[in-house]
């Protein structure tokens, strides 16, 4: 193929040659001449029909048009390169001139390394580079450990002085400063949290910790604590009076406020033990007397002043001498330790939330369960009619619960709200009551009955899927009397008491498959009345509990149709019929076969 400039310089051969053709003239007279042009022009064609072909060879006139071609190209080039240096020279002077610094920057560096490596090979710095630098490390450590060691010493020196400081203010009765230094010391000491390999002198700053505790007979100890109380709260039995003391003694030191002396023991952790004695003593001598003698239970505040300050608080139990009613709504109860629990507020916790509810936490659960078990339990109605009545008593069990809240005595985050939720539940209690009432009534019915026939009969049980007429135990007749009754009541009951009326009736049923054989056992092992009188019962029993579904079920509350049923408990007393049954067969077929045994041997001795 032609390159680009070949391609140029054919079609200007081309264009030349058209010219030329088309503007030569043959004169008339020369027709050698003319033959001449004619064939010029033939090869003029035939050379550019040639040069189509890129297979053909350039000729030297088409190689010099070539040359001059390409000289041309270059001229033009040149002088556009010239023109744009001509038109940029600040720039170009400006570049070779940064790369003029470069290169002599470049030689300076590389002379200065040339220096540096020329001075390494003739002394080595390096080695005395590192052993200075080794001694500065060793030097370190040693200044770090001698800065920690100092720092230990001070921690040692000032935990010393804490401690005795400690000391002194417990000789000087300022046991709130001494219970914040202890609790702060046993922080620092890890009191509780030793470990091997901790300084000697750790081990022995603790155990002047613990003498700090030791002094004064253990005043701030729980054996302390207790002992403090038991000087601050006391109950005087024969007076039945209740003293709380502002002014205690501590070893050799009186006068302390009783104030200082929870503080402190708050600060440390252990006012509970203290609270805990006090918490005893008023549930066992005040608190339980106002809920077994509300009816007579009076409480009277007294107070005792020194120099117009307070220094004794007085609660007087005496027993009322009006005849009081019987407290059947609670007013009497609730109100009695109410006005208790506030004398305990404002007289031993001085108001402290804190101190409040640490009290309450040790008398509430046992409160409450002495008011359920000496009050509550005792007025559930005995009739379902009298539910309605027992509105009176939740609504002052709930008003006695929020007047503690509001106290801080109960913690208002409590949802339990133990006196409240059994009041509301009194139909459960009442029902579980009932059930109880029912299953001993049944169970009292089947171990009374001696399972004989009496002269005169007067228990027939008629069968319900049949005609007959059979003769059954005064137990079997009385316990379905008893299940048809509890059965009624399931219907007009709400559901709560309805669930628990039906449970009461299927228990009481199975009670009879429980007790009645094991009772009988002696007897089905012989043929006898009780025999016929238990297969009778199971029979009838049988067929009266197959009838219960269909004369109950439609009027039992809706939340117990589906789960009421007694067709399960039917068949174990078919199947109860029918082992005692078979069994009394089987001990008359035995006692036939002794008779016919003795009969025969009789008469082979008469013959």
């Amino acid at each position: 193929p032609l390159s680009p400039p070949h391609n140029e310089l054919l079609s200007d051969r081309q264009t030349s040659s058209s010219s030329t053709t088309t503007t030569t003239t043959v004169p008339p007279s020369c027709r050698r001449s003319t033959r001449y042009l004619n064939r010029s022009m033939s090869a003029t064609f035939s050379r550019r029909h040639d040069l189509n072909d890129p297979t053909t060879p350039l000729s030297a006139p088409d190689l010099r048009l070539l040359i001059n071609r390409l000289e041309s190209h270059s001229l033009r080039i040149k002088s556009k390169v010239q023109s744009y240096l001509v038109a940029h020279h600040s720039e170009f002077s400006d570049l070779f001139s940064t790369c003029q610094d470069a290169v002599s920057r470049t030689r300076l560096i590389s002379d200065d390394v040339s220096d540096v490596v020329e001075l390494i090979s003739d002394r080595p710095v390096d080695v005395e580079i590192r052993k200075v630098v080794d001694e500065i490390t060793e030097k370190t450590k040693e200044v770090r450990l001698k800065r920690e060691s100092l720092e230990l010493v001070s921690a040692i020196v000032g935990i010393c002085e804490a401690v005795e400081e400690t000391k002194v203010a417990l000789r000087g009765g300022r046991f709130r400063f001494a219970a914040e230094r202890v609790r702060e010391l046993k922080g620092v000491l890890r009191v509780g949290e030793e470990e091997e390999g901790e300084p000697v002198a750790y081990a022995l700053l603790r155990k002047d910790w613990s003498d700090c505790f030791d002094e004064n007979n253990g005043s701030m100890d729980s054996r302390g604590a207790c002992k403090i109380h038991g000087s601050a709260v006391r109950f005087e039995l024969d007076s039945s009076k209740l003293r709380i003391s502002y002014q205690l003694s501590v070893g050799e030191i009186t006068g302390i406020a009783l104030t200082t002396v929870l503080e402190a023991m708050e600060v440390i952790g252990m006012l509970d033990y203290g609270l805990a004695k006090a918490a005893d003593l008023i549930f066992k001598h005040v608190i339980t007397p106002a809920v077994t003698h509300a009816s007579t239970f009076n409480a009277v505040e007294y107070s005792c002043k020194t120099s117009g300050d307070i220094t004794e608080q007085t609660l007087k139990i005496e027993q009322s001498s009006d005849h009081k009613t019987e407290d059947v709504d609670g007013e009497a109860i609730y109100s009695g330790i109410l006005k208790v629990v506030k004398f305990i507020c404002s007289s031993l916790c001085f108001g402290n939330v804190t101190w409040i509810h640490s009290f309450g936490r040790f008398t509430w659960p046992r409160i409450s369960e002495l008011i359920i078990s000496k009050f509550l339990s005792k007025v559930v109605p005995e009739d379902a009619s009298k539910l309605a009545d027992f509105q009176k008593v939740i609504e002052r069990t709930f008003q006695f619960e929020t007047a503690l809240k509001e106290l801080s005595f109960i913690s208002p985050s409590d949802s339990e709200g133990r006196l409240s939720k059994y009041a509301e539940n009194v139909e459960v209690h009442f029902a579980s009551r009932k059930k109880i009432e029912i299953l001993a009534k049944a169970r009292s019915l089947m171990l009374q009955c001696n399972f004989t026939i009496p002269r005169f009969v007067q228990a027939h049980g008629r069968l319900l899927f049949s005609s007959e007429v059979c003769m059954v135990s005064e137990a079997a007749y009385q316990l379905m009397h008893l299940v048809h009754k509890t059965l009624e009541d399931v219907c007009v009951s709400s559901a709560r008491v309805a669930s628990e009326f039906y449970h009461a009736a299927r228990d009481s049923i199975l009670l009879y498959e429980a007790v009645v054989p094991v009772k009988l056992e002696k007897q089905l092992n012989g043929i006898n009345q009780a025999a016929v009188l238990l297969h009778n019962d199971c029979l009838y029993l049988f067929e009266e509990i197959l009838g219960l579904a269909f004369e109950y079920r439609a009027s039992f509350p809706s939340s117990i149709k589906e789960y009421a049923v007694f067709a399960d408990v039917a068949p174990r007393f078919k199947l109860m019929a029918e082992e005692v049954l078979q069994r009394q067969v089987q001990l008359v077929v035995s006692s036939l076969q002794e008779v016919s045994f003795f009969v025969k041997l009789v008469l082979c001795k008469e013959y």
